[in-house]
C-alpha cells in the first residue's frame, strides 16, 4: 500500500497534480505486481499455517505462544480477506488491459478509506507473531 499512497494527496480524496489520464495507465500497470504478490502470498501463508497446525504434534493448551499466534491470525483474517476482495477487483481490472483509470483509482481510495489503519495494526500483529515464534513464551512444562 505504500506504493499506492504515493498517488494521492494527504487526505486521500484526490490524486496528486502530476497524474493525468495518460500516465496513470502506465503507473497502474507498473504497480500490477504489487497487487498480485500479497494476494497470492497471503493465501499460501494461510493454507500452510493451518497445514502446520494439523500436522504438527503441538498442543495449543501446552504452547500458549502457538495459541496466541493462531488467535492473531484468525482475528485479522476476515479483515484481510475483505481487503483482498478489493485488491482482486483492482487486479482484474488492471489485468484486463481495458480499464478506466478513474474506476481503479476509486477502488484504491475505497481500500484505503475502509480500513485505513488496519495494515499498520496487522503489521504489528505479525511482528508479534515472529517474536512469539522465536522466543516461545507461555510454554507449559510437563
Amino acid at each position: 500500500m505504500m506504493f499506492f499512497y504515493q498517488l494521492f494527496d494527504e487526505t486521500i480524496t484526490s490524486t496528486k497534480p502530476f497524474l493525468n489520464e495518460q500516465n496513470l495507465d502506465g503507473i497502474l500497470n507498473s504497480l500490477h505486481p504489487a497487487l498480485i504478490t500479497p494476494l497470492v502470498l497471503y493465501i499460501i501463508f494461510f493454507v500452510f499455517y493451518f497445514l502446520f497446525l494439523t500436522t504438527a504434534k503441538l498442543n495449543l493448551r501446552k504452547n500458549g505462544w502457538l495459541f496466541i499466534i493462531t488467535v492473531l491470525i484468525l482475528v485479522t483474517a476476515p479483515f484481510e480477506i475483505y481487503l483482498m476482495t478489493i485488491d482482486y477487483q483492482i487486479f482484474i481490472r488492471v489485468d484486463s488491459g481495458l480499464f478506466q483509470s478513474g474506476e481503479v483509482i476509486r477502488l484504491i481510495m475505497k481500500r484505503m478509506k475502509d480500513l485505513s489503519s488496519f495494515p499498520v495494526i496487522e503489521l504489528l500483529c505479525y511482528c508479534a507473531v515472529v517474536f512469539l515464534a522465536i522466543f516461545k513464551p507461555m510454554t507449559k512444562k510437563d
